[in-house]
């Protein structure tokens, strides 16, 4: 039986967010975006109520949120402003190759370090020439005794400038590609790690993006994540699990639009009635409110795919391409249902038009998303293929069932 009826815990966890979007982040949202001002205020106060770092494991301070729970967060801070709400969410995407690949040492450092105080980090995978080509980047990490030294570039940081740490790919092996990318975990104050720019951006205008610069860093061995020349890998399993939150967002955004469009509609006249007497204009509602549920849907699938311990990866592809397909889609129509006031600042759709346009870009674009798709359709796998944390989860019960089970002759 399929069930889309959510938990009480689920349901209160999801007020709480749309109550601090609506009162904590709508009111300052326009403001922020006109000045591109850096919404500390609203991450202190996000810190507080525990709407930041949702997936980190209880063992290191987080709540240990299941996946479907951080996408009706993510829902609502995109209804509320998802320039505001990427900035809040960051966290999730460079402390998750922390949980998968750190080693226990490491995690107790770097993920306590997001739970204890209000620190943020960044993830650093962007270079100028290596964007969707990810085994293009240039950066490289040579290995020293018990370190290993850094030098490159990384572009398109979200939270670069206030990050207290940073999850950096580079290449280990120049030669292999793909297979030559390993990850590590970078103090944001160690010597010859610098912040170059920040971004002025056409949307989330209130999401810091930045630019780092890595020149003969230093960085211990034990902070590499995984094993070397495995990054790449690592970083696929991230955006497996981060990339139905970012869909969670897209519907936000579009779901903002759809309201907002369906409510004009009412109260604007023209030709002696509201213009959602039309049908050319209820045509637009009705395939605005679609694409909000078709994409929720497949957002809440993805996420439930990865709290069964299954692989997501072509589902969170289908959630990614369509949700941000759709919130452009949406938000472009929104300012069409405004009309000439759609066009205008004042009025609240033309900024969301703006903030949809990069949910089509980062995170994997939706022609790399349709490219995944394509493979995971063409050369399946079995979508009943086990996450690394479903096994642990596994081998950790057959030891605690062998430990307390009877002797036998």
């Amino acid at each position: 039986m399929v069930d889309f009826t959510l938990t009480d815990e689920q349901k209160d966890l999801r007020e709480l967010a749309h109550n601090f979007a609506e009162k904590e982040i709508r009111r300052v949202a326009w403001e922020y975006d006109k000045d591109g001002t850096w919404p500390q205020d609203i991450i202190d106060q996000a810190w507080e109520v525990g709407l930041m770092n949702t997936h980190i494991p209880e063992q290191y301070g987080g709540p240990g949120l299941d996946y479907l729970s951080g996408c009706l967060i993510e829902e609502e801070m995109g209804w509320g402003c998802s320039g505001i709400g990427t900035s809040l969410m960051a966290n999730g995407l460079a402390s998750a190759p922390v949980t998968l690949g750190g080693s226990e040492e490491t995690k107790k450092k770097y993920l306590g370090m997001l739970t204890e105080d209000k620190k943020l980090a960044s993830f650093c995978l962007t270079e100028p020439d290596a964007g969707s080509d990810v085994s293009g980047m240039k950066t490289r990490a040579v290995k020293q005794g018990d370190k290993y030294i850094l030098n490159g570039s990384k572009c398109f940081i979200t939270n670069g400038t206030y990050a207290d740490w940073f999850t950096v790919y580079a290449k280990t092996d120049p030669e292999a590609g793909h297979r030559g990318i390993t990850a590590f975990v970078v103090d944001a104050d160690s010597a010859g790690v610098t912040v170059d720019k920040k971004e002025d951006k056409m949307g989330q205008r209130a999401s810091n993006t930045a630019t780092i610069s890595l020149n003969d860093v230093e960085v211990p061995g034990e902070n590499m994540l995984g094993e070397e020349n495995k990054g790449f890998k690592l970083a696929m399993m991230t955006l497996d699990r981060t990339r139905p939150g970012v869909s969670a967002m897209a519907v936000g955004i579009g779901r903002a639009a759809f309201e907002y469009a369906a409510e004009y509609s009412k109260e604007r006249v023209q030709f002696g009635v509201p213009i959602a007497m039309h049908q050319a204009i209820q045509f637009m509602i009705a395939d605005m409110s679609t694409k909000v549920d078709a994409g929720r849907l497949l957002v809440w699938n993805s996420a439930v795919l990865l709290d069964q311990g299954k692989r997501n990866t072509l589902i969170s592809s289908e959630a990614k391409r369509f949700a941000a397909d759709s919130a452009m889609e949406i938000t472009v129509d929104a300012v069409q249902v405004y009309g000439g006031y759609g066009f205008i600042k004042e009025y609240p759709v033309e900024k969301l038009m703006r903030d949809a346009k990069i949910m089509q870009l980062y995170e994997g674009t939706s022609q790399i998303q349709r490219l995944v798709i394509a493979r995971e359709v063409l050369l399946p796998r079995n979508i009943d293929e086990t996450t690394p944390e479903a096994e642990a989860k596994a081998k950790a019960s057959e030891g605690s069932q062998s430990e307390q089970a009877p002797a036998t002759v």
